[in-house]
């Protein structure tokens, strides 16, 4: 008997017995891989490790054994194909990387010096899908150009085309398949591009997918936003618009919500979502947690905060495995400094003060989570 797994949803059985007699003598089993036969898979199928061969008696014997009766071989397949249901682990995260402007550049912040470093921690954390805000057109052409492995959705916030910021969702093209896309603005006229909505001081855009796992079959919804940074009014009815909008689309899906919220987890906006029967906070679920920083840093790496307000809400029907902030910094010259020898540490070993930098005002948010429930 040979069972083996290839990424958590793969499982091929093979039971063989020696030819003793025509009557007992099984009907090999073999079950096909759940995973489709799809040229776009990113990962080969793995070979079959070997088993016992045709003439082993003890191979004989212990299957037989194990496989007595019907009832108990399908036992058998059932918990193997459990196992593999829930086994569908999905890195997703939130980052604001803030605008492309002038004013930063001046400061040493500017977009082609933070660019590549972003490139890299997104490479290194590996996520399957994350949401993005502050992105403009130019932006969203260099990111594009560095992560070759990921595809997108999402418009400008100003005109639904290309104008403003982006608040666009990169998944990889390799795992998922498209199946719904599309975006809407947070106001009171949410199908009117441009348009601001109760007292926000500008136009703020929610972008959508719905996809599928191409290796696991599982469909979900994927939403990002960025929330209005100034008009109170303007987060409290656009939380409430999220709610209503996932209910009413997503048909008891599974929804994964990220975004800059523009409030922590203390704001009475922030209860709109995880008191709506939905969602829930992936920071409270999970299992275990890196988080010794809250999500806004201002482009200072020693300034320190409790408050996260860069979420990322997930449903009932996800198990939240790990969640952290990460924050990852970078270091840039500093002029006419010295070098110097450190204590106790070889005297080849040259250092010089160098400024550490952040790679954008807020931190990366990162959770690795599971679908439990199937659809």
């Amino acid at each position: 008997m040979t069972i083996f797994f290839a990424d958590n949803a793969f499982i091929v059985i093979f039971v063989r017995f020696k030819a003793n007699a025509a009557a007992d003598r099984p009907t090999p089993l073999e079950r096909d891989s759940t995973r489709p036969n799809d040229t776009n898979s990113r990962r080969d199928k793995e070979p079959v490790r070997s088993g016992y061969e045709h003439g082993d008696k003890a191979d004989t014997t212990c299957m037989r054994t194990a496989l007595h009766t019907p009832k108990r071989l399908l036992t058998v397949v059932l918990l193997l194909l459990a196992a593999a249901v829930e086994a569908q682990t999905l890195t997703v995260g939130t980052y604001n990387m803030r605008n492309d402007n002038a004013g930063d550049a001046r400061n040493g912040n500017g977009w082609q010096r933070r660019c590549p470093v972003i490139c890299e921690q997104v490479e290194w954390i590996d996520f399957d899908i994350f949401g993005a805000q502050e992105i403009k057109k130019n932006q969203l052409d260099d990111l594009l150009a560095a992560l070759p492995e990921y595809d997108y959705v999402g418009v400008g916030r100003d005109d639904g085309i290309h104008g403003g910021e982006h608040e666009p969702i990169f998944y990889k093209r390799d795992r998922f398949r498209l199946l719904d896309a599309g975006d809407f603005w947070i106001s009171q006229t949410p199908d009117v591009a441009g348009s601001k909505g109760w007292d926000a001081a500008l136009p703020r855009v929610c972008s959508y997918a719905r996809l599928q796992d191409r290796e696991t079959k599982l469909r979900f919804w994927y939403f990002n936003l960025h929330m209005d940074h100034i008009g109170v009014e303007a987060r409290r009815e656009g939380a409430k618009l999220i709610v209503q909008k996932v209910r009413e689309m997503c048909g008891g899906e599974p929804v994964i919500i990220t975004g800059d919220f523009n409030v922590d987890q203390n704001n009475e906006i922030y209860q709109t979502f995880v008191t709506s029967g939905l969602l829930k906070d992936s920071y409270v679920a999970a299992e275990k947690r890196f988080a010794r920083n809250g999500t806004f840093n201002s482009f200072k790496p020693d300034l320190h905060t409790e408050s996260r307000i860069d979420h990322i809400f997930v449903s009932p029907a996800f198990a939240v495995r790990n969640y952290a902030v990460l924050t990852d910094g970078y270091w840039t010259p500093r002029e006419d400094a010295a070098a110097q020898k450190g204590e106790a540490a070889p005297q080849e070993i040259s250092l010089r003060s160098y400024e550490r930098r952040c790679p954008s005002d807020h931190y990366p948010v990162a959770a690795r989570i599971e679908a439990v429930k199937r659809r």
